[in-house]
């Protein structure tokens, strides 16, 4: 029973109904509405922004004032004491591993990185210039053939087998992609690498010299994945969510987050950035832009600055500005993107226009710049995004299967024709 109740009266309607309201351990409360189907009326909330659609115990945001938590834990201490498996395994049994439980889970999945071999063949089958996203999204949910043993969604062990497999086979895939578009040979994977290194031993080492992984770069590459990890009922999240509940397999639910993800509202916002940077050009064209950005009939936007969620700040973004220092600081880059990419911050937290719109750099924005100075082509930035946000998608997923569910059945507000006879010829 409901602590309290909201009632619905429809005027001119003899129509009252009494709604449970219910609240959750943080955030705001929520009207259970279930029952205006079977009197005949729908809610209307185009986008779902208004909707709890689920109920969850994963993330919890409070864009207001800038908090993120997963399980409960802020995302900078996460950031700052956690590892990304670390994180994996608390999005996904709920808790912190202790010392056993950790090393146990990570040699699982530092061990399961590899693929089947016949994935090639099927990989040959893109073109060389195809997007990697178009990739990822066929070969995730190309795994579904490859690995049937373990497809029964109700079975509690199979469920945590694919989602070792898919945490631990994500890298290798998006690394395959990337050699593949740019025509070298595939490099296997690592046991004895980390999680963030060993990706990046899959994208640049190459059979003509050894390849070392420098530990600054394979860590600011774990925290990239790890603040990406998950973001509550995000666009790819609930895609994900509403594909499962028709009782899809796993892959095919995760792959579909991938296409979801695809979208440049969604993941491609980092590539975004690096875009607008490349529009500006120059350091001396930096004012220019920066006026055009103020005014609100120039289409001009500068990306990376705000953010939907986030009305304060982003509080990812002061851990990965942090990151991007320090990669900066190692590869001491002499970049012209990157050398107004950093004037730019510095106007965005001093200009008055910036700070009283609280228009700061974001995740994405900083983001960007690394995988930029790792390396990393632009098509590849939602493909890291999508490595980083798989634990969340499986988590919230197998949070979902392990419970009572129905299948998602969004209504809709009619406005075509009303019924009408086929014209007589």
């Amino acid at each position: 029973m409901a602590e309290k109740l909201a009632r619905l009266t429809i005027e001119g309607s003899d129509l009252s109904l009494e709604l449970p309201v219910h609240s959750g351990t943080l955030g705001p409360d929520v009207i259970d509405v279930q029952k205006l189907t079977s009197n005949g009326i729908f809610t209307y909330d185009p986008g779902f922004v208004s909707t709890a659609a689920c109920e969850s115990a994963i993330t919890y945001i409070d864009g207001d004032k800038g908090v993120l938590l997963h399980r409960g834990y802020p995302i900078e201490q996460l950031a700052e004491h956690s590892d990304f498996l670390e994180v994996c395994y608390l999005l996904l049994y709920g808790e912190l591993p202790d010392a056993d439980a950790r090393e146990k889970f990570s040699n699982t999945i530092l061990h399961h990185t590899m693929v089947h071999e016949q994935i090639i063949s099927f990989l040959k089958g893109f073109r060389r210039d195809a997007h990697p996203m178009a990739i990822m999204c066929g070969l995730v949910g190309a795994l579904s053939s490859f690995y049937h043993d373990s497809l029964d969604i109700n079975n509690e062990r199979h469920r945590e087998i694919t989602a070792h497999r898919l945490i631990s086979k994500m890298p290798t895939l998006a690394a395959m992609a990337y050699k593949y578009s740019v025509g070298q040979p595939f490099v296997y994977p690592r046991n004895e690498l980390s999680y963030g290194g060993n990706f990046l031993h899959m994208m640049f080492a190459t059979p003509c010299e050894e390849y070392k992984v420098n530990p600054v770069l394979a860590k600011a590459m774990d925290r990239i994945f790890l603040l990406h990890a998950d973001h509550e009922q995000n666009a790819s999240t609930s895609t994900v969510r509403l594909a499962g509940s028709s009782g899809a397999n796993p892959f095919a639910c995760i792959a579909s987050g991938i296409a979801a993800l695809w979208g440049p509202a969604h993941g491609g916002a980092n590539e975004a950035v690096l875009k607008m940077l490349e529009e500006i050009g120059n350091e001396k064209h930096i004012d220019t832009f920066i006026k055009r950005a103020k005014d609100k009939d120039d289409p001009f936007r500068l990306m990376g600055f705000g953010h939907r969620v986030y009305k304060n700040f982003d509080p990812r973004a002061k851990v990965m500005k942090q990151t991007c220092d320090e990669v900066l600081g190692e590869l001491g880059i002499n970049d012209p993107l990157l050398r107004i990419a950093k004037r730019l911050e510095q106007i965005a937290l001093e200009d008055e226009y910036f700070v009283e719109r609280k228009l700061y750099p974001n995740v994405d924005f900083y983001s960007g710049i690394i995988l930029k100075a790792l390396g990393i082509p632009v098509e590849m930035f939602t493909v890291i995004f999508a490595t980083g946000r798989t634990p969340g998608w499986i988590a919230h997923w197998h949070e979902m299967i392990s419970h009572s569910y129905r299948i998602g059945r969004p209504r809709q507000l009619y406005t075509g024709p009303a019924k009408r006879d086929y014209p007589a010829k």
